[in-house]
């Protein structure tokens, strides 16, 4: 993923590669930060890997889709490589790995539809573990014949560092509950800040940065409506009081940041 192209790498999955032909594909780059584009050359393209970059929706600043550039470059990758030259089957099978919520299973449909003019044949969503497990090879286009199987996401048993893990929780390898989205709020505005990335200033309508999460929250709650209901005990029995949820305000903070209304953003 473009947002993250270096911690979005599992260093077990880069060992296991080894010197297999593989392609690495950066998803939604046109939410990544134009200007640090070029710390995605840090991860890759080394022996027997290409790298291809995709955006998020239909525009792109490639003149060729990418999902117009997989199946050849696949295809060359292999015929290169003289390791892999023993079947005297044709056919090409491609297993496709990352981290949890990179839009593996969407990339697959996304070749089916263009090659095979099929529908989407792998169910795809906006959170972490919607593939459970390795699936059946699913035919990606007739010529060359090519075959995908679509897998889980994994990541390493022991991320290097808590950075790390918090640039993938931003991006939603790691579902918000298990970090906790105040805290990942508040890493997102250390970092926006640190890049000097003041589009929420202009997305929120502040007067000026700010440098903690108390106040900014408090302003996305009040302006977005971000309200609920509390029951508080009083002398005289229970009174209900309208609250403000800072929870709420923290989610929508994350879901601006990864729909791209807060700029674009590159966390490596």
């Amino acid at each position: 993923r473009s947002h993250i192209p270096l911690s979005g790498r599992n260093p077990a999955l880069q060992e296991a590669l080894g010197i297999r032909p593989h392609v690495l594909v950066l998803n939604k780059m046109d939410l990544a930060d134009p200007r640090r584009q070029p710390v995605s050359g840090g991860a890759g393209p080394g022996p027997g890997e290409a790298v291809v970059s995709q955006a998020a929706g239909a525009q792109s600043d490639s003149p060729v889709p990418v999902s117009l550039q997989v199946v050849p470059m696949v295809a060359r990758l292999v015929a290169d490589s003289p390791r892999y030259h023993r079947a005297e089957s044709s056919e090409h099978n491609i297993l496709v790995i990352g981290v949890p919520n990179v839009g593996k299973s969407s990339l697959i449909n996304s070749l089916r539809r263009l090659h095979l003019k099929k529908g989407k044949a792998t169910a795809v969503g906006g959170e972490p573990g919607i593939t459970k497990a390795v699936l059946s090879r699913i035919q990606v286009c007739e010529k060359p014949l090519m075959y995908l199987v679509d897998t889980p996401g994994v990541l390493p048993p022991r991320l290097g560092d808590v950075e790390t893990g918090m640039k993938l929780a931003l991006c939603g390898a790691i579902h918000d509950h298990l970090v906790g989205e105040d805290v990942m709020a508040d890493y997102l505005l250390y970092t926006l800040n640190k890049q000097q990335q003041f589009g929420y200033v202009q997305r929120y309508r502040l007067g000026q940065p700010c440098d903690h999460i108390e106040p900014l929250l408090k302003h996305v709650a009040r302006t977005q409506g971000r309200t609920q209901k509390v029951k508080v005990l009083t002398g005289t029995g229970n009174v209900n009081m309208m609250m403000l949820n800072y929870p709420a305000a923290a989610y929508e903070f994350l879901r601006d940041f990864r729909a791209g209304r807060l700029g674009r953003v590159t966390l490596d």
